[in-house]
């Protein structure tokens, strides 16, 4: 069974949107380690309201957090300190979607980041919008994620930038998956689609 993780190069790029197209096209399970604030209306509640199919389960966090902030930050103000060893993959037979909180470097503690989630054995995609800065982001998060041995693939997010895109692409020489762009709205109608689209290359990773 696959296991994606899903990053972004920055926070507020996408990630919750492709983890639920991800979700939706492979059926697979979906799990957020850490969730920091918004604990009513989660990441896990926005792919569970976006998602169309019966198979998949939301599994719980290991670390709900009240405060919407850096993941150590939350843990202090909770009166907590994230331990990675509590952070154990749910335990499931179907594929798994795991979104990572922020950008990869984003520390959970003193000395653990998101990247210290990442298994050997995980597919990881990155979500790249662009912004200002998006190119260093992005060149700099697929360089980090190669330091550690893992090849990812990039998604992109939002409207076509070609420039942006090219040269991350001419840059790096990953492979893209594709491209989420803008929507009126990010309904179960729109997730059905994007599903569709991307399946096949989501069951080659």
């Amino acid at each position: 069974m696959k296991r994606i993780f899903v990053t972004g190069i920055s926070t507020e790029v996408g990630k919750t949107i492709a983890s639920a197209i991800l979700v939706e096209a492979l059926l697979a399970d979906y799990w957020k380690p850490v969730q920091a604030g918004d604990l009513d209306h989660s990441d896990s509640h926005k792919v569970r309201n976006l998602i169309s199919n019966p198979k998949t389960v939301i599994h719980q966090n290991s670390y709900a957090l009240k405060t919407p902030m850096s993941p150590h930050a939350a843990a202090g103000i909770d009166g907590i300190r994230i331990d990675l060893d509590q952070i154990t993959e749910p335990d499931t037979e179907n594929h798994l979607v795991i979104e990572g909180a922020g950008g990869l470097l984003v520390p959970l503690n003193d000395n653990d980041t998101i990247a210290d989630l990442i298994k050997p054995d995980y597919k990881v995609v990155v979500v790249s919008r662009h912004y200002l800065g998006s190119i260093n982001h992005s060149l700099l998060t697929i360089e980090a994620l190669r330091a550690r041995g893992i090849e990812p693939v990039i998604l992109f997010s939002g409207n076509e930038h070609p420039t942006t895109e090219s040269i991350i692409l001419s840059k790096t020489g990953v492979q893209c998956v594709g491209r989420i762009s803008e929507e009126g709205n990010f309904d179960k109608e729109t997730i059905r689609k994007y599903a569709t689209m991307f399946r096949e290359a989501l069951m080659a990773l």
